[in-house]
């Protein structure tokens, strides 16, 4: 039976919980529930908190698990990323007040404030920045206002929260985050199991892509409206009741669902509907 860690609460718990789902797996209904067995697919899922997930994977208590790129590189675990999710995208920067800092280079000798300690001190390391490290476990943004820290390095998105805090992004960002599936050391893990898992998360992924177009068209206007919508190998085209005209279904690009019922409108079509696809194997 396969051991999955997902995170109990937090940013990353509903989508990962909605994805799994999405993927066929039983999730639990309430937040109170810990462990969930899924007989059906041989899988047991245990909800952790999030910085907990790379440590239990790391030591083998569980298979695999969900969590985030930095809260995995941050915990030192013995883990590794195996699939990106898609969601939970982030950007961690430094920050300082303006006019104090603009490149990394100029931490050296400072006092940083950060969630993340283990991540931040490595990566100061490995560019030979001699920094002092603070730990905390939240609201970092006050740091240096409290005279705790010179600088913070945090998970930015915009940036809204820091400027309140008198604070400013200075350098390249020290990571791209977002949600993704780690596991254990491949020999430890059943392969079958978790390459059955990882075909489902992929499933979930392609076709959040696409979306499933129907529309009738005149017979005409057919090879028309085909070259608009041609579909993953080709369109399904279907005569009407009305031998004058045609339906028409494809798979086409999420992102570009409004302008090609735009394009097929003005080639004739009419009656155009959008189904959005849950799962798929393309």
């Amino acid at each position: 039976m396969l051991r999955i860690a997902v995170p109990n609460k937090g940013s990353l718990s509903e989508p990962a919980i909605r994805m799994l789902r999405d993927c066929g797996y039983a999730q639990r209904r309430e937040p109170r529930e810990l462990v969930l067995m899924d007989p059906a697919a041989d899988v047991e899922f245990f909800y952790l908190r999030p910085r907990d997930v790379a440590v239990y994977v790391g030591s083998g208590t569980v298979d695999a698990g969900i969590t985030g790129r930095d809260l995995l590189l941050d915990s030192g675990a013995a883990a590794v990323e195996h699939l990106e999710l898609g969601f939970g995208q982030s950007t961690f920067r430094f920050a300082a007040p303006p006019g104090t800092a603009e490149d990394v280079s100029d931490l050296a000798g400072k006092r940083v404030a950060t969630s993340y300690a283990v991540l931040v001190d490595g990566y100061l390391q490995h560019r030979g920045i001699e920094a002092s490290v603070v730990r905390l476990d939240g609201a970092v943004e006050s740091a240096v206002q409290l005279g705790v820290a010179d600088a913070i390095a945090d998970v930015v998105s915009t940036g809204t929260t820091l400027r309140a805090a008198g604070l400013a992004t200075f350098g390249e960002p020290l990571l791209e985050s977002e949600a993704v599936l780690i596991r254990r050391h491949q020999g430890l893990v059943d392969s079958e199991a978790l390459d059955k898992l990882t075909r489902r998360l992929r499933g979930v992924l392609v076709a959040s892509q696409y979306v499933l177009m129907d529309y009738d068209v005149p017979i005409s206007a057919v090879e028309r409206a085909v070259s608009i919508t041609p579909g993953l190998e080709s369109p399904t085209v279907s005569p009407l009741h009305n031998k004058g005209w045609a339906a028409v279904r494809a798979v086409v690009p999420a992102k570009s669902t409004n302008q090609l019922m735009d394009r097929l409108y003005e080639a004739g079509a009419r009656g155009i509907l959008v189904t959005e696809i849950r799962a798929a194997r393309i």
